[in-house]
Order: C-alpha cells, then structure tokens, then sequence
C-alpha cells in the first residue's frame, strides 16, 4: 500500500515546518511530479522548478516567510507590508514549488490560465509573492529596499532573502544591488542558485568563473582560510559551528576567494541545493548574521526527470508534451514567427556578410540559435544583458556593420537608454527585431510586449514597423538589412505564421507606405502588424451580417512611424470611416501615431476610431481569450465597426 501524499496537506509553511526533516525528499518527488504533470498538459516552466525543489523546502522550513500569525495569505493588497520574512524572486519562472508550499496547490491544475496559478510571483494572488516578478536582474535590488525600509520602520527582525537563478546574476542591475547590499549594516542573504545554465547555455566570463568555482572540489588551507573569514564578521561563532558540523562540502563551502567578497559580501558555497539536511543545516546557521551573505547553491536545472536534465534548454518552457516510455513529444503549434525569421534571417546574412545579429539571452526564443551555429563570427548570445547588446549593436553599426538586436518586446524595455543615447542620438542604422510583441498568453502581464510602438516613437529618426505573416516578416527585414537612414525595429507575436489565404508573396516595404488587403467603400479597417488578420476575418463577418452587409477595405498599415499621410487623407476627403487596430496599447500606440498624423496635417479625425490594448494589465490566459479581452478579435473588430457607422449614421437620421 502507497503513503498518502504529503503535498495535499501543505496549506503553509506552518504545515510544512510540521514536518521531520527525513520526510522532505518524499514531499519533493510529489512536488516534481506534480509540476512535471501539469506543465505537460498547459506548458509552463518546467526545468527552472524542478531545479530549485529542494532549495525552496529548505527556505520556507527555516525562514519564517510570508503574513504573519492571524493575517490573511489570500493577499489582496500589492504593497506587500503585512509579511513576516522576505522572500524576494529575481527569475520569477522559478516560483512554483514556493506557491505549491503557501497554499496553491488548488490552483495549479489551472496554472498559466485565468483564475488559476499564475506562472510567476502574483502579490494579487497571495501576500507570500512581493513582487510581479519577470524580467530578471531585480531581485537584490528590491530586496535591499525592502530591507532598509524595514530597518527604517523599526521592524529589522523582518529577514530578507533574495533568490537569483538562471545566470541573471550578470545582469548589470544584479551587479548594482550586490554593489549596494554589501554596505548594509544588517542581515541580509542572497541565495545564488547557480545551476549553470541561463534560459539556454550561460555567456560571458562571468558564467565561466562560476564554471571553475563549481568544478573544484577541494580548496587549498580551507581551514585557516574559513577562520579567516569567520573572525572578521560578527555571528561568527555560529558559522565556526556550522564548519565542524556540516562536513567536508560545507568546510570547502567557507573559502574567502569568492569574487562577490569585493562587494563587502560574506560568500559561503558552493554547496549542494538539493540535499535537504545540508541546506537546513546551512540556513540556519546563516539566517541571523548581522550582515550581508551570499549562499552559493549548485544545482540541476530539470532535476528529477531524465529528459528535462539531459535537455533543460528545451523544457525550459516547453508546450503540452507527452511521455510515452523512453519517448517524449512536445506538441507543435505549427510554424512560429521565430522559426520563420531564423530562417529569412539565415538568407540575409548568407548574401549579405556585413549583417550581423545579437540575442540577450533568449538564443532559442528569439531563433538566434539557428544562426550562431551557421555564423559563429557574426551571431551573439550576450546573456541577460540587453542594455550591453543594444550598445554593441551601436559599436557595430558605427564600424559599417548591418547589426540586427534580437529581443523580445517586453524585455526592450530594458534598454530604451541605449537605444536613446547611443543608437537615435548617433543617428545609427541599428535594427531592433521583436519577437512576442503584444499579448503574450500564459505567461502573462509581466511579459506582455505592448509598449514598444509608445516609447520607440519618440526617438529622432526611428522607424517603426509590423508584419502580420511570412511573407511581410521576411520583405520587413530585407527593407530593414537596406535602411541606413537612422535605427529601425519591427515587432511580431508568439504566434504561428498563419497559411496567407490572400496573397503567397508580400509587396517590397516603401518608407511610410501601407498596402491594400482588400476593398471596401463603407469603411477602412487600418490595421497594424498581426491584427491584419483578425481585421480580414472581421471583414467577412460585416459583408455576411444578416441585416445587410458593410464593405469593408482592410490595409497592412506596415508602419506606425512615419504613418502613411496620403492614405489617410485620401480616406478622410472622401469621408471613409477608420478603424485603426493593434495589438499594441492604445496609449502611444500605432492609433495616436494616426490622430496625431492628421493633426499636424489638418484633417479631421472624429470619424477615426482606436482599437488596441485598454489602459491596464491583462492577466494570465490563452492568447485567444486575451485577444477577446481586449476587443481585437475578428467578433469585437466586427462590432466596434458596426458601433462606429452607427454612431456616425445617427446625426444624419435625426
């Protein structure tokens, strides 16, 4: 007969401190099955989890995280005050196992889907989660607000932890934090789960010094080497106790050559983050030294299964998947807007040797890694690093180069200074491609790619443009590869390339100018980037309506800067309706570039009407119902256009 299980019964930390320690693996095989079996249903993160299992029992087993004793964890509020310890996540994607262990066990057989499990730390979800955390490089420096601000509040026996993982530790703001933390006067621990892996392989010479110090299994004069370091903080008869009592691998763990040491960081580690007794023992010791600690973790990405250890690049993320015997499929969605622009890409650079390209960290995400095999001297993965990427793109471009910067939208975001300082201010011809632009499905608010038409707009001499399917892509970034007018960028969705039912072969891009999809004298739908084809959808529904059809023409808009002046004023003179339509915010988005186009021009626009993103976070959910949230599905297009010709038929009929 089976043990009953162990995971059902943790409604909190408080139940899981409940535990003996020789019961914790068994509560970790539950939680790696359970993960491993609901990914492989929705997708989601799988390798990152099933890596920090162990290391997460540990911390919630001796840090006492989350609202305190009589306070409600269903955690309404965002400010994140009511908590007992902190626990602040620098990869969110590495959070399940932490929210199976305060109370959302329920939810995860929803996970990534509305209502359900949120696949990264969600403080709407639980007052255990600080932070909407997914762009990495932020955990120590919100953690050592966190701590100072309680320091300031009277409350310094509120510990803080930061957890950084998945190579994001070179990421520059990581480095600003450490920098920082080190001049606290108080506890202060920074777990380093150091798995040697980023979301594919680790870059840089940081990753590779962490390669060494993983490798080396003995240091030489440990002993004389650890008294050294403990006789120099305060709490150091609690780490001389932890050197007798840990063993051999917590002994090596005391060296003092650990090269965060420099940033005034007491560093212990590496040691092994999925031995529980260790990493209780370790912890324990630690939790209460009045000064900043780094606590060096090794651990396995995909730990637990053989496919996701032999292969944690691909389930870093991976789809539905299913595992027959020794067989494991990941279900397809057809054709990506990635593969197809590592392909078009892979023809450019093959006829053109001056075009090289650039990823941060996302060379499987992006396609770049289709292309760094085939051009090891002109494709990059610089790691999490985008703010570097963009400026080296900067230093090609200023060298002759045709230099490609490969990121996703959301992460873009990250280096708006670069892209003002040194590529618009220069004037340089760098060419900014990103993937999951607009709204990005399971993964939700925190990855979203709707503001990058907002603050790409506003820089001197930028272009900007979207393609809807393969053809536009790949005629998009042969105009780009030719453009050296100034810096240039072109967004497409996590989506498949659909089948084009209307044409097989796109039109060449002209600066400025939209292309016509199909005719219509009712109205105009303008649409930008992939909602073209939800804006063809919707134009059959209004020529089939039952009441009597409208005739709608439908345009590729291809760029929202410059926007293209004589359509619209053709389209206004001769008093044609406008629907503009994207999957972008309306706020800054491709609509404004229209309004304020026809402003500047003179024409009027109180027959123009914007369909986009609304003013606030779309959550976790299929792409699908995410689209209908937002009124840029074929139905909403369809009923907004009706609304508008109603609301411009009814003065006439009055």
């Amino acid at each position: 007969m089976s043990e009953p299980l162990i995971l059902p019964t943790i409604t909190c930390p408080a139940d899981l401190k409940k535990l003996p320690i020789d019961q914790l693996p068994q509560l970790a095989a539950e939680i790696r099955q359970a993960i491993c079996d609901q990914v492989s249903k929705t997708g989601g993160h799988l390798a990152p989890n099933l890596g920090v299992v162990e290391l997460t029992i540990a911390l919630h087993y001796v840090f006492d995280i989350g609202p305190r004793m009589g306070t409600s964890a269903g955690g309404t509020s965002r400010g994140g005050t009511s908590g007992g310890d902190r626990l602040l996540f620098d990869v969110g994607h590495q959070c399940y196992p932490h929210k199976l262990l305060t109370g959302r066990y329920p939810k995860l057989n929803r996970l990534r889907q509305r209502d359900g499990m949120a696949g990264f730390p969600e403080p709407s979800e639980s007052a255990y989660d600080l932070f909407s955390v997914g762009h990495a490089g932020t955990g120590v420096s919100t953690a050592v607000g966190m701590a100072r601000g309680d320091q300031i509040n009277g409350e310094p026996h509120r510990r803080t932890v930061a957890l950084v993982g998945d190579s994001s530790i070179v990421n520059g703001l990581s480095l600003e934090g450490l920098n920082n933390a080190g001049t606290l006067k108080r506890q202060f621990l920074v777990i380093l789960n150091d798995n040697g892996m980023s979301i594919g392989k680790p870059q840089g010479a940081l990753s590779q010094y962490f390669d060494r110090v993983r490798v080396s299994t003995t240091f030489k004069d440990i002993k004389q080497r650890a008294h050294e370091v403990i006789k120099r903080l305060p709490g150091s008869e609690m780490i001389e106790n932890a050197y007798h009592r840990i063993g051999e691998m917590g002994k090596a763990a005391l060296s003092h050559e650990h090269m965060f040491e420099r940033f005034g960081l007491l560093c212990i580690g590496p040691i092994d983050g999925h031995d529980i007794p260790t990493l209780i023992e370790m912890l324990n010791e630690v939790k209460d030294i009045d000064h900043p600690v780094l606590l060096h973790v090794k651990t396995v990405k995909g730990k637990g299964f053989t496919f996701t250890e032999g292969d944690a690049t691909t389930f870093h993320s991976p789809k539905p998947f299913k595992v027959t015997g020794c067989r494991v499929e990941v279900q397809s969605g057809g054709r990506s807007f990635t593969s197809a622009f590592a392909d078009a890409m892979t023809s450019l650079m093959t006829d053109d040797s001056k075009i090289t390209c650039v990823t941060a960290g996302m060379p499987d995400g992006t396609g770049v890694n289709k292309l760094i095999p085939a051009f090891p001297d002109r494709a990059f993965d610089v790691g999490i690093a985008e703010s570097h990427a963009m400026d080296m793109m900067a230093g090609m471009a200023k060298t002759g180069l045709k230099p490609f910067a490969v990121i996703y939208s959301t992460f873009t975001q990250r280096a708006f200074d670069q892209l003002f300082q040194e590529v618009s201010l220069q004037g340089l011809p760098v060419r900014v491609c990103m993937d999951r632009a607009g709204l990005v499905g399971g993964d939700g608010a925190v990855h979203h790619g709707f503001l990058d038409v907002a603050f790409m707009r506003s820089l001197p001499g930028m272009t900007l443009m979207a393609v809807y399917d393969e053809p536009t892509l790949k005629a998009a970034l042969r105009f780009m590869a030719d453009y050296q007018a100034g810096p240039s960028a072109v967004r497409y969705p996590r989506d498949s390339v659909p089948t084009p039912p209307y044409i097989d072969k796109a039109e060449p891009f002209q600066l400025g100018k939209a292309v016509k999809l199909a005719d219509g004298n009712d109205v105009a739908i303008l649409a930008y980037g992939f909602p073209v084809n939800a804006s063809l959808k919707a134009r059959e529904i209004l020529a089939d309506l039952p009441s009597g059809g409208i005739n709608a023409a439908v345009y590729d808009a291809r760029f929202a800067k410059p926007v293209d002046i004589e359509l619209l004023r053709s389209l206004i003179e001769s008093n044609t309706p406008i629907i503009t339509v994207e999957d972008h915010a309306t706020i800054g988005g491709f609509g404004t570039c229209v309004l304020e186009a026809c402003n500047e021009a003179g024409l009027p626009t109180h027959r123009i009407k914007r369909l986009g993103l609304p003013d606030r976070f779309i959550m976790q959910d299929g792409r699908g119902n995410q689209l209908k949230e937002a009124g840029i599905d074929p139905d909403s297009i369809a009923r907004s256009t009706r609304q508008l010709l109603e609301k411009i038929a009814a003065p006439s009929r009055a």
